[in-house]
């Protein structure tokens, strides 16, 4: 009898095992996220300060609609009537340097807006659209775009000048002004016999000649663009110059997708994006002399470095390469508040190099003030991409420039004296800046960094000139903070990594409590009590502590298997403490942990979060360090969690998708499973601007590729393979599965299955395609791992 009760409790540990289940299912969390409740986006704060704007849809309405909470009104909280919501955005709106003037464009109008006075008034009204409104270095005088001219409109006169002269022909076919052509039978009898039509006419006649009476022009000189087309024009602040781009692009093919289900009922043609290797497009910057009247472009041939050639070329001995200037791509020029300098950003096409320079504006040549030099590629928080972007710009002071660099191996805030060329760091450490902004006062700085820790986000203020810097924030999670127009409160989205996202209003100091403005969360949501991943490291094969969740079944219920997920994008963190934009891949976990597997979601190699080195470790060998952390993950779990070999699945979509082929057809030793969803297969096929940095190009790096697409390794396959993908895939395109599958059949290889969906793009949107898909990867591993029959 003894024995008997003995064994009672393993009987009973063994029963429990064998029936493992969750209240939770594939389809019940793969339903419209709706179901979860909702959840406020795109926060902003009225210009009064007493209301906070936001995306929600508390009505269950068929999609997100601005909502606002009025904090004088007890938080109250309403939908925002469209007869509001237009009245909240100011076209083409500009402030002046101390914020209390601001011009915006209504219809063909100029209004200006005095802060301090409360007066709103109508500048000028002119006959064409206009565009690029700003104040200049005289506070009296304001410059806007018109049919591809500037002009100035000074305040005091009330007059408008003509500052540029370009024209979109030819000089040699130009013949001057064309008169009016003389109106034909049609027109003539329309406008004897409809007066309305008649006086509109003539009224605009009369605009246009009244244009013509009140504009001066310095000059004869005109600029003739020969048919290309200008952006980006813009006036000095001292009006002694003007600025233009003419950005020519690559022509290389595009890659038709079929769309199959079009509702024509016929196969149409999706216009998609072309394939890596194509040539550069380019972006030449124009000066335009207004007072020596004469256009001249920027020239880069004295940049320093800009004939070096990469290190991976000593890779191929027998390439004969001439010595010549780096194609690079120009983006600015940004002018100091006095006009009286300007920044030019250059980026190498071939991203190895990031020039911070100044422009003689005199002579169109550049004088390098900052060079970052990257073997693998120049990126990172705040850094910007081939055309510009991210931190950038001047002080009040006119000396000096602030910008991110990579320089210490994490994105930092810098400072530089123009004139002397010192360079300050303003913040440093083993942590990352994001988005950082000047206060209104210019006394301090505003930004988001993640000091306590890569998982966690929160909001700083640091004196202008650095030093100590105050954390506003106090919530773990993310912390994604709007100021209010005084400055006095934040505007904070914050979610956890199992409470999605929720509204608070908190003072701007330290120390501040927070108070909650949405409650978002369904009932039927909150019934379950959805887990808290750890958040752990483990030890790489090269001594590297590689960040994770970690979901751990009860022990009751635990049945030896494992599934390791894989993040897309490669250049994204899903290992933090905030809630993940994967939250159908969290549901799922959750549902698979409900079932006994331990699950495994690392930031492997190349994640966004920690620094320069981590971001750039898959240069010129994607499927290496990022592959090789997945197999150490799965070596960790048999070491430390008692999951069994032979029981292990991987599965992701994208970036994922592509890490799990070439985990089940490198490490069969390890994986008995995967799921490949809309995954790439020939990085040779993917697009140039995310491939290029990473592997360079097909024609001047073929090892990089060859070591890197799944196709070439197919060979290896030994467990089971499930391939989705949807068929509009405008992404990753779905002749990346076909030509794998049919590589697969050359190879005579039975173990795979496809599923295809026809009406889904990259990113899935149907609950039905989510469904059928996630079903189909949990049979997969309870077949494959558990042994469970179908």
């Amino acid at each position: 009898m003894q024995r008997k009760l003995l064994l009672l409790p393993v009987l009973l540990f063994l029963f429990a095992k064998a029936t493992a289940q969750s209240p939770l299912s594939v389809d019940y969390i793969m339903r419209d996220p709706k179901w979860m409740g909702t959840f406020p986006s795109s926060h902003f704060w009225s210009e009064d300060g007493n209301k906070v704007f936001f995306k929600y849809n508390s009505e269950k309405d068929p999609a997100d609609s601005l909502y606002k909470i009025d904090l004088s009104k007890a938080n109250q909280l309403s939908k925002v009537k469209w007869t509001e919501e237009k009245t909240l955005t100011k076209p083409q709106s500009a402030f002046n340097a101390d914020q209390s003037l601001r011009i915006y464009r209504k219809g063909n109008s100029i209004i200006l807006e005095d802060h301090k006075k409360k007066t709103e008034s109508q500048l000028i009204e002119w006959f064409e659209p206009v565009s690029n409104l700003g104040f200049l270095a005289n506070e009296n005088r304001i410059s806007f775009n018109a049919g591809g001219n500037i002009y100035v409109y000074d305040r005091t006169s009330k007059t408008v000048s003509k500052a540029t002269s370009i024209s979109n022909g030819s000089k040699s076919t130009n013949t001057g002004s064309a008169s009016e052509s003389k109106a034909g039978f049609l027109e003539a009898e329309n406008l004897n016999l409809l007066g309305v039509v008649r006086e509109r006419k003539e009224a605009l006649a009369k605009s246009r000649a009244y244009r013509e009476s009140i504009r001066e022009s310095s000059s004869e000189y005109v600029y003739f663009t020969e048919g290309k087309n200008l952006s980006n024009l813009q006036l000095s602040p001292d009006e002694k110059f003007a600025t233009f781009s003419v950005f020519t692009p690559a022509s290389n093919k595009n890659t038709a997708v079929p769309n199959y289900v079009d509702a024509s009922g016929f196969t149409e043609n999706l216009n998609s994006r072309s394939k890596v290797g194509i040539s550069p497009s380019k972006v030449d910057i124009g000066i335009y002399d207004l007072t020596r009247d004469t256009v001249y472009f920027v020239t880069t041939s004295n940049l320093p470095g800009i004939k070096d050639l990469p290190d991976y070329v000593t890779d191929y001995p027998e390439k004969i390469r001439e010595e010549k200037e780096r194609s690079v791509t120009l983006s600015g020029p940004v002018f100091s508040p006095d006009g009286k300098r300007a920044i030019i950003q250059v980026r190498a096409f071939d991203n190895k190099d990031r020039w911070i320079t100044e422009l003689n504006l005199k002579t169109g040549e550049l004088k390098t003030l900052d060079r970052q030099r990257d073997e693998a590629w120049i990126g990172g928080p705040g850094i910007g991409g081939g055309f510009g972007g991210g931190t950038f710009g001047w002080f009040p002071d006119n000396q000096h420039i602030y910008f991110q660099s990579e320089a210490t191996g994490y994105s930092h805030l810098y400072l530089l004296n123009v004139a002397s060329g010192e360079k300050k760091a303003l913040t440093s450490g083993s942590y990352e800046v994001f988005d950082p902004f000047l206060s209104k006062d210019k006394k301090f700085w505003y930004m988001t960094t993640s000091e306590v820790d890569p998982g966690e986000r929160h909001f700083y203020r640091m004196p202008v000139m650095g030093g100590s810097m105050e954390k506003l924030t106090s919530m773990t999670g993310n912390n994604e903070v709007v100021l209010s127009p005084d400055e006095k409160k934040l505007a904070i989205i914050y979610s956890y990594s199992n409470k999605p996202a929720e509204l608070y209003v908190q003072e701007n100091r330290v120390g501040a409590k927070p108070q909650q403005l949405t409650s978002g969360q369904s009932q039927e949501f909150k019934a379950y009590n959805w887990r808290d991943p750890q958040l752990i490291r483990f030890d790489a094969a090269d001594g590297a502590k590689v960040p994770a969740r970690l979901y751990l079944p009860d022990p009751a219920k635990k049945n030896g298997a494992a599934v390791i997920f894989v993040h897309g994008a490669g250049y994204l963190q899903n290992v933090h403490k905030w809630w993940s934009t994967y939250f159908r891949e969290y549901m799922f976990h959750n549902l698979l942990t409900d079932l006994g597997y331990t699950v495994l979601d690392i930031d492997y190699r190349a994640s966004a979060g920690y620094g320069r080195d981590w971001r750039t470790g898959i240069y010129r060998h994607m499927g290496g360090k990022d592959l090789s952390d997945q197999v150490d993950g799965a070596k960790f779990l048999m070491a430390k969690h008692g999951v069994e070999s032979g029981k292990i699945g991987i599965y992701g979509g994208s970036y994922g998708g592509f890490i799990t082929l070439m985990a089940l057809f490198n490490h069969g030793e390890i994986f008995t499973s995967g799921a490949a969803l809309r995954s790439v297969t020939d990085w040779a096929h993917y697009n140039h601007g995310y491939t290029a940095n990473i592997l360079n190009t097909p024609e001047e790096d073929p090892i990089a590729y060859r070591r890197s697409s799944p196709i070439y390794f197919a060979e290896g396959l030994q467990g089971h393979l499930l391939i989705a993908h949807g068929m509009v895939d405008t992404n990753v395109h779905f002749q990346d599965v076909v030509r794998l599958s049919q590589r697969l059949i050359e190879l005579g290889k039975d173990n795979w299955e496809m599923a295809l969906y026809p009406v889904e793009d990259h990113g899935f949107v149907e609950p039905s395609s989510w469904a059928d898909e996630y079903k189909r990867i949990l049979k997969l591993f309870n077949t494959t791992l558990l042994e469970e029959k179908p």
